[in-house]
């Protein structure tokens, strides 16, 4: 690795895991509210990373993404079960708690936003020049990476395609009938995934809505 890419992967390292975990964490959190205790009595409510890290989903993928300079940044964590029939409601509860998980990436990036031009721009006016160097600097980009990450994972889950989020979303949406006619394709959902990343087509529809979302955040 050269130094421009071990100063990325060290930038980009913690707002990703801190992306995952609070993404997969929420899932869990919401099904609990809503009536399915299964992610809570599996111990998947914790902040402990080691809890929820898959070793080539959390780690591996980042790392290849970031090395080979994709201009989109995801990983996944190990899912968070969840028993839809625990829920009074099956379809509204999987698609509530499926939701979870982009929403809580966006408020990441918001928390990440509001801290960056909130304490650390106004401090960086007031102290010295060396200070702000070592340590406001790496500060304000880890949170630009944190923006970039969690709005990044936000819109990539929310491709209405199963078991994406965005693809319980719609399930969840759809008339019955419909509905279940569409969950059919979740067994071959990860080669269709595949191949809208592989062709380019996933990257031309998802990089516009990611960029313009970045420029509301002023990271673009």
């Amino acid at each position: 690795m050269n130094a421009d890419t071990i100063k990325n992967v060290l930038i980009f390292a913690l707002p990703l895991l801190i992306a995952i975990i609070f993404h997969e964490v929420s899932h869990g959190f919401v099904a609990n509210k809503l009536g399915d205790p299964t992610a809570r009595m599996l111990g998947r409510l914790t902040l402990n990373p080691i809890a929820h890290i898959d070793l080539f989903g959390t780690i591996i993928l980042p790392l290849l993404l970031i090395v080979s300079h994709s201009p989109i940044l995801f990983g996944y964590a190990k899912p968070v079960p969840i028993n839809s029939m625990n829920f009074q409601n099956p379809r509204k509860g999987m698609a509530l708690s499926a939701a979870a998980g982009p929403v809580t990436n966006i408020l990441l990036a918001t928390v990440s936003f509001l801290l960056w031009k909130g304490v650390i721009t106004p401090l960086a006016a007031v102290i010295s020049e060396a200070t702000g160097e070592t340590i406001l600097l790496p500060l304000s980009m880890i949170l630009q990476s944190s923006i970039v990450v969690n709005v990044a994972l936000a819109v990539f889950n929310m491709i209405p395609i199963p078991p994406l989020d965005g693809g319980r979303v719609l399930t969840g949406l759809l008339p019955p009938k419909q509905a279940m006619s569409f969950s059919k394709i979740e067994r071959f959902g990860f080669v269709i995934i595949v191949l809208l990343l592989y062709s380019g087509i996933a990257n031309s529809i998802i990089m516009p809505i990611i960029n313009s979302i970045l420029m509301v955040f002023q990271v673009r």
